[in-house]
């Protein structure tokens, strides 16, 4: 059969220039153009790129007949183009679902008909398990690489290890005999700026000079960042979750997991973290995984030529990206079921796990913090938590909720601002300033001078009797000098009193910074700035909580737990609690946070806590508005997606949304036997819908079938020079019978193969709510109205989401596609 060669034939972007010139996909009725702000390179077509794809299904819909449809069977050859997407456009979950099917019931079929077409069945069913262990192994090598040279890079501000030039600050004492137990950062191999530029190793003029290059090195990280994102990969910047979360309902931003993107991403992360903004590399490393599994898909044609399967490896990766990230293989799964997948089969539930494994496996190989573990902050507690601490975490949920409310909102005004006005325009100048002022600042408190991950490590830390932090300046009542796990609460001494200043100002600071940070042009992830957020307050509350055991312990609520003498309170726990609740009311995450929070510490033991604060935030952070921060960067972009998590509660009908409207001009339609080769041509290209309904007679309106203006243009031209006879005057058929023509008359063109004879359709009374129900679980891109079989209009997915931006009070023009 000539329609199964399709499954085997690519095309390239810019083969059709009339196909190409179309609008997306959803654009039926609207001829403006999809706008968007990011510019593609024209070697990352890898993303939905260069494939095609014929189709052989059958559909139902409600109690329509099945109907098979053969694309272009009347062709001798598969014609490159059919089936495939071009940029910015959904695709047909529905077409690629059944195309899937008809792919497998063939190689079923020719399974037992010799060796090698066994192999190739073998081969086709492991396919999934090779491409997710790919990207797992893949995902963990590059997750330890930029590891290692982000820890080294981030040294690289303060100074330089004499003795082997590789080496961080931590590994170049590593072998040193002349550390002390005070100041085990300080060796003879390390050197500061200030010791090989002007030989001083203390003093003023030592302070300026290091402060001089921490600017200096900080500085050059950012500009040489985003300069190679700006030349090489627009893509590479921002977080990547929410292209991830719109690519993955069907969207198509191609380049977006491009091999440019994955290798700039890679590289220009590593040095936005080094340059010490308020930043994470936890977000990207999603992007750095699903990039690797959209790559590794095209080795395999089963993912290469279908874009719905694509997608369950891609969520798979994103599992795999999590769970490097932050160690966390269980939290990685639950990460991509909960926040980002929108299609999630039980088979992708497991192949998520494997690749989560995988990926796990490798950085524990790796070993890139030299702890033996997956993570830099694990942590072990040795007092359990008390019924009265819930208040205070509870406390810190509100605050958590708090923040996430305040930075999605200042967040969303300032890249809208960006957007809006000239700043936007010069990113360079703008990532410069914001390293800049970023710098300047951080230096001079020991905490925000820190790299974010290690601030995290020492707030979650828990004193015991070989810190030396400031934090555990604790004064000793008692025999010091017998070594415990169990140190009793102590009243702080100056070096806490004057941390917590510290702290507090580090706050303020981190605040103010991480809303202006999250969106500039260089890869910058969130997850690590707002759990530093939330652990300094944390901390904060947790040394306070201390204290008030310590002098009050006769109060009722201490009492029956906090005696004199015994070890109550740990601060660190309550830095743990509320860096969880900071995320929490940021993201909006529940389940997949609290599990990636007890892997990241080990603190299986203080689930409850975490359920808490994390349930909490994510309350008080719903009462000012249920979106998270990507899903606020999904609508500011203007991607068409649908959140399955968002409840449409208006009475509205399909005949309220569907266009025409009563002032708009009619349908374009198309008759399924009066029309010429001309007329199509003409209709084509005096419209810019991507689509036409085929109707029986324009007197009937009876519907029969949805032909696709890309499917209508590549047959045409197709026909023209293959099929003789075949001119402008030639009457198209779509019926299953030519109609009697005169004998002079041009040869006629078939083009039923091509029509969608079951296209969904619903009535005009059916509810809003569940059209918006159907278009989310099945994927549609349009869907016909009909009233007694009369075709009366349209829905396409911008319609329903312009209608629900009405309905929620905004501009729906502000917020398609700007």
């Amino acid at each position: 059969m000539e329609s199964e060669q399709l499954f085997h034939r690519g095309y390239y972007r810019n083969s059709y220039n009339s196909i190409t010139s179309a609008s997306s996909d959803e654009e039926l009725l609207d001829g403006a153009g999809v706008i968007m702000d990011f510019q593609t390179s024209e070697d990352d077509n890898l993303l939905d790129g260069d494939t095609a794809v014929g189709t052989h299904y059958t559909m139902t819909n409600g109690g329509s007949i099945n109907s098979s449809t053969h694309l272009l069977d009347l062709l001798d050859e598969p014609i490159p183009g059919v089936g495939t997407y071009d940029d910015f456009h959904t695709i047909d979950w529905v077409r690629e679902k059944c195309k899937d099917r008809e792919r497998h019931r063939r190689i079923n079929s020719k399974k037992k008909e010799s060796a090698w077409e066994m192999t190739k069945s073998l081969y086709d069913a492991w396919s999934g398990w090779l491409v997710v262990t790919l990207t797992g192994l893949a995902s963990g090598a590059l997750a330890g690489l930029i590891d290692i040279a982000a820890d080294w890079m981030t040294d690289l501000k303060e100074g330089i290890c004499l003795s082997a030039l590789w080496y961080n600050h931590e590994q170049c004492c590593w072998g040193s005999n002349e550390t002390t137990f005070e100041e085990r950062d300080k060796c003879p191999q390390w050197k500061t700026w200030a010791e090989l530029i002007i030989g001083q190793a203390e003093g003023p003029g030592s302070y300026i000079m290091n402060y001089i290059m921490y600017i200096f090195w900080a500085l050059s990280f950012a500009f040489l960042a985003v300069s190679l994102v700006k030349v090489f990969a627009p893509y590479a910047c921002g977080s990547g979750i929410p292209e991830i979360k719109t690519i993955l309902s069907g969207f198509i931003i191609r380049g977006y997991l491009g091999k440019w993107t994955l290798m700039i991403k890679t590289v220009t992360l590593v040095l936005a973290v080094a340059s010490g903004l308020s930043l994470g590399k936890e977000g990207p490393l999603v992007h750095v995984a699903c990039c690797c599994g959209n790559i590794f898909s095209y080795l395999f044609p089963k993912y290469s030529t279908n874009e719905a399967k694509k997608r369950e490896v891609l969520s798979a990766a994103s599992a795999a990206g999590v769970s490097v990230a932050f160690g966390a293989p269980i939290g990685g799964v639950l990460f991509s079921l909960e926040e980002v997948s929108y299609y999630f089969p039980l088979k992708t539930l497991w192949r998520s796990f494997f690749a989560a494994l995988v990926a796990a496996f490798v950085l524990r190989s790796i070993n890139p913090f030299g702890n033996s573990r997956l993570v830099l902050f694990y942590v072990e507690y040795h007092t359990p938590w008390y019924l009265f601490e819930l208040f205070p975490f509870i406390l810190l949920g509100v605050f958590g909720g708090l923040w996430g409310a305040f930075f999605i909102r200042a967040n969303i005004a300032w890249c809208r601002r960006r957007k809006s006005t000239k700043f936007g325009k010069y990113p360079v100048l703008e990532v410069i300033i914001v390293a800049a002022i970023t710098a300047v600042i951080a230096f001079p408190n020991p905490y925000t001078r820190l790299n974010t991950s290690e601030l995290i490590k020492e707030l979650f830390t828990d004193c015991g009797p070989l810190e030396s932090s400031s934090l555990c300046d604790y004064r000793n009542d008692m025999n010091a000098s017998k070594i415990v796990d169990d140190i009793p609460d102590r009243p702080a001494g100056i070096g806490v009193y004057s941390a917590i200043w510290q702290l507090c100002l580090a706050l303020i600071f981190k605040i103010i910074m991480t809303v202006f940070t999250f969106g500039i042009k260089v890869p910058s992830g969130l997850f690590i700035p707002s759990m530093a957020i939330g652990a300094i307050a944390g901390r904060i509350v947790g040394i306070a909580v201390e204290q008030l055991a310590y002098y009050h312990h006769d109060w009722f609520i201490f009492k029956e737990w906090c005696e004199v003498g015994a070890d109550c309170i740990t601060p660190g726990l309550y830095a743990m609690v509320g860096a969880a609740a900071c995320l929490g009311g940021v993201t909006r995450m529940t389940v997949s946070l609290v599990v990636i929070v007890f892997e990241l510490t080990g603190g299986l033991e203080y689930i409850v806590p975490l359920m808490a604060a994390v349930m909490t935030s994510k309350w008080v952070g719903d009462a000012f508005g249920r979106e998270g921060i990507y899903e606020a960067h999904i609508r500011l972009n203007g991607y068409p997606f649908l959140d399955a998590k968002e409840e449409f509660t208006h009475t509205t009908l399909a005949a309220d949304v569907m266009r025409p409207r009563r002032n708009d001009p009619p349908l374009a339609v198309l008759t399924q036997d009066n029309m010429t080769v001309d007329d199509i041509e003409n209709m084509i290209n005096e419209t810019s819908y991507n689509g036409f309904p085929v109707i029986m007679s324009k007197e009937s309106q009876r519907l029969v079938g949805f032909a696709l203006r890309r499917d209508l243009t590549i047959a045409i031209e197709s026909a023209r020079k293959k099929q003789e006879g075949i001119v402008g005057s030639s009457r198209v058929c779509f019926a299953q019978h030519t109609p009697s023509l005169p004998a002079e008359s041009p040869r006629p063109l078939k083009l039923r193969s091509i029509l969608d004879m079951s296209p969904f359709t619903v009535t005009d009374h059916t509810p809003m709510e569940i059209v918006v129900d159907i278009f989310r679980k099945l994927g549609l891109r349009q869907c016909l109205v009909t009233h007694n079989g009369r075709l009366l209009g349209i829905i396409t997915k911008k319609d329903i989401l312009r209608h629900m931006a009405q309905t929620a009070n905004q501009d729906p023009a502000s917020i398609m596609f700007n």
